[in-house]
């Protein structure tokens, strides 16, 4: 267990918003640009939302031909896509495609007569600023089905291109020199919160399916094996909790429903990412969250400014760290 010091702020660490000092016994984390750089995951969400909501969805009819397609394209193409995926960092990538979807409706490319432009406008609104709940504005079930399932087979084609344009040869690269991979401090950052009795879970956007006796499987879970942070008891990181490919998991959802599942008190939680999605929901559970940004990452900070974060931290500094992460 740490208790969070305010007294010794370290360099580089920056207190956005006050917070009642408090114990912590776990810390959600995010995985990509938190702690792991093999995914370099902007090009390729410009590339698949800005092809669709510029030129309609692929004609192919499954993920493997409608990435063939996208691939013609390069992501300069599409800088509405660009400013959307830095937006939308941390959403669940369902959310994503479907916003790529209503874009091409909004644009003309997609003609469903069932499409209440007024509704669809306002979705799409909602989920450039964060949203991924749509309960309330009323579109019919059969159109939300239609979307989920466009979605998911977008979401495919993304995760294809993705494994495509570079994160094979960096996971490979990574499985000989992991230290080049991980976000500068992470692993010592990890390990400290290990030693201090911190239960350290992973929650990610990505995928995270499970074999029968309950192993992580698919990519992210390759990626953070091969980075050396677990997930076991034991590891750096003892779990890995993700998405699937047909339902829109919100972050939110995940670390509310992993707090009633493993009993975790939010008042004992410190949520730490670089996306939009994991400081929403550490906010909305009354978690103390920590932003991973650099100074270079401009719009972001001031995402997470807008969102209420409690601190922006530039870098793992563990020797700075140690007496504001106090060991209790």
């Amino acid at each position: 267990m740490i208790e969070l010091d305010l007294r010794y702020l370290p360099a580089g660490m920056e207190l956005v918003n006050r917070f009642t000092p408090r114990r912590i016994t776990h810390v959600f984390h995010d995985v990509d640009g938190t702690h792991s750089l093999i995914r370099d995951w902007v090009p390729v969400m410009t590339l698949c939302t800005g092809f669709v909501a510029q030129y309609g969805l692929p004609q192919a009819a499954d993920a493997a031909g409608m990435a063939a397609e996208i691939a013609r394209h390069t992501p300069e193409e599409f800088p509405e896509a660009h400013r959307f995926s830095v937006e939308s960092a941390g959403l669940s990538a369902l959310t994503q495609m479907e916003w790529a979807i209503r874009r091409a409706l909004q644009n003309g490319l997609l003609h469903w007569p069932e499409v209440s432009a007024e509704c669809n406008d306002a979705v799409v609104a909602r989920i450039w600023a964060g949203g991924e709940d749509f309960d309330d504005i009323a579109e019919p079930p059969a159109l939300r089905a239609k979307l989920a399932g466009l979605a998911t087979r977008l979401f495919q084609a993304y995760e294809i291109l993705l494994l495509q344009m570079g994160r094979d040869r960096n996971l490979a690269d990574a499985k000989i020199h992991p230290e080049r991979w991980r976000v500068p401090g992470s692993m010592e950052f990890l390990q400290y919160l290990n030693d201090c009795g911190v239960h350290n879970y992973f929650v990610t956007g990505a995928v995270v399916e499970y074999d029968d006796r309950g192993r992580t499987l698919g990519t992210m879970a390759e990626e953070v094996r091969a980075l050396g942070f677990g997930p076991g008891p034991g590891m750096p990181a003892e779990k890995l909790v993700g998405s699937t490919w047909h339902e829109r998991l919100s972050k939110e959802r995940i670390m509310i429903d992993l707090c009633r599942r493993e009993k975790i008190a939010p008042e004992n939680l410190l949520v730490v990412g670089d996306g939009r999605g994991e400081i929403s929901a550490g906010k909305a559970l009354n978690a103390v969250t920590l932003s991973r940004l650099p100074k270079e990452a401009v719009r972001a900070r001031e995402i997470h400014r807008e969102l209420g974060t409690n601190l922006i931290a530039e870098r793992y500094d563990l020797a700075g760290m140690r007496d504001f992460l106090r060991a209790i």
